[in-house]
């Protein structure tokens, strides 16, 4: 078996050489010959019925299966100790999809767990695709169960708390339930969460996987019988993602260890400054050990990432900041190589009710590849001539 860095690198790569090309090709075919009638009826039914591409099928239409995404899917699943992988346009895209498998089964229930990202908060609290949720805390999840409840669903690290869960207590609670835990801001690099008793893994694979910000896409790591329902879903919905981006988010896997680990490094010397500036309130940081009660760093999680968020005396102080930092970009999204801020009260988490919804004094802080000192130096100077 190789190592994580190895998988990163030759997972989804297979069968290169004998096509006789180094890199990894891209496959742009919207609709594919068919060699008979028959056997392209067949094949036909077979993809939109959620199989998985069979060796000399044909592949019929690009909305059912790609062999560009394929392999992106392939590389994915490798990382996350996952049988398979369904790769989806967006992570949104992904969520509704995994949202739209359960309700077919009869069981519209969802139990969820805050923080979520915005987005996720929204669909679910709006319901707009049969679900009904409740939103629970970890020690109420076992009491929050009902006959029809099909899914668990949460974030860890949280979104934009960074708060930690642990995943194979909440499994434990969650009594067979399937639990869906959003990977996104630990990566497989630092967690697993299959290995703690998910059931479905999600990533937003438009940040840290694809890590340049210029791809987006959403994947779910899973066993063979959810792949199936997934992408019977996504044949009949077209959310599959495109051959593009798949070519760039797959090519992003390859460097994902290096710069999770760079990013983290730098990330813990950013905290540990902010976690002494005397005009920041409180740091939000798995790796400063008052925000880790349970000690999930160096066990379920292998380091604390590179996301914080801080926090400071005002709304108003908070919302300058973004506007006054000159290397950092103020933008939505994260884990890229270079910083990005946000206030999530303002921006991603705006729908999210206001029971909710974050510290209008917060700020989250997505730490790319630039040097410590120069991210520490632009956020002190925002910080304090904002004041």
């Amino acid at each position: 078996m190789f190592s994580f860095d190895s998988l990163a690198v030759h997972a989804g790569r297979d069968g290169l050489k004998e096509q006789g090309v180094h890199a990894v090709p891209i496959d742009f075919s919207t609709t594919a010959p068919l060699p008979s009638v028959v056997e392209g009826g067949l094949a036909y039914e077979h993809l939109a019925t959620g199989g998985a591409h069979l060796k000399d099928q044909s592949t019929v239409y690009q909305r059912l299966w790609n062999p560009t995404v394929a392999r992106f899917e392939d590389g994915l699943a490798a990382l996350e100790s996952a049988p398979e992988a369904v790769a989806f346009a967006t992570g949104m895209a992904a969520l509704s999809a995994v949202l739209l498998a359960v309700v077919s089964t009869g069981k519209k229930h969802v139990v969820a767990v805050r923080p979520l990202y915005g987005g996720s908060d929204h669909l679910l609290a709006a319901g707009m695709l049969g679900t009904e949720v409740t939103f629970a805390t970890v020690p109420q999840i076992s009491s929050a169960l009902r006959p029809d409840t099909g899914l668990v669903i949460v974030e860890t690290p949280a979104n934009p708390s960074l708060e930690l869960v642990d995943i194979e207590a909440l499994a434990a609670a969650a009594d067979g339930v399937p639990l869906l835990v959003d990977n996104t801001f630990a990566s497989p690099v630092l967690q697993q969460p299959l290995r703690h008793g998910a059931a479905l893994v999600l990533h937003s694979a438009t940040k840290f996987l694809g890590g340049h910000g210029d791809a987006m896409g959403g994947v779910v790591a899973t066993s063979a019988e959810w792949a199936a329902r997934l992408r019977a879903v996504r044949a009949v919905t077209g959310g599959i993602l495109t051959p593009w981006p798949a070519y760039l988010l797959h090519r992003g896997l390859a460097t994902l260890p290096i710069r999770v680990r760079a990013q983290q490094a730098t990330a813990s010397k950013v905290a540990s400054a902010l976690a002494g500036h005397g005009l920041v309130k409180r740091v939000l940081y798995p790796g400063l050990h008052e925000y880790d009660p349970l000690g999930l760093v160096g066990t379920q999680m292998s380091g604390p990432g590179s996301l914080m968020a801080f926090e400071l005396s005002s709304p108003d102080h908070a919302q300058r900041i973004p506007s006054a930092v000159s290397l950092i970009t103020h933008a939505v999204s994260l884990g890229g190589i270079d910083t990005l801020i946000q206030h999530p009260a303002g921006l991603t988490h705006r729908p999210v009710s206001g029971e909710a919804r974050p510290s209008p004094n917060l700020l989250r802080l997505s730490v790319g590849l630039e040097g410590a000192s120069d991210i520490v130096a632009d956020l002190v100077q925002a910080i304090e001539r904002t004041h």
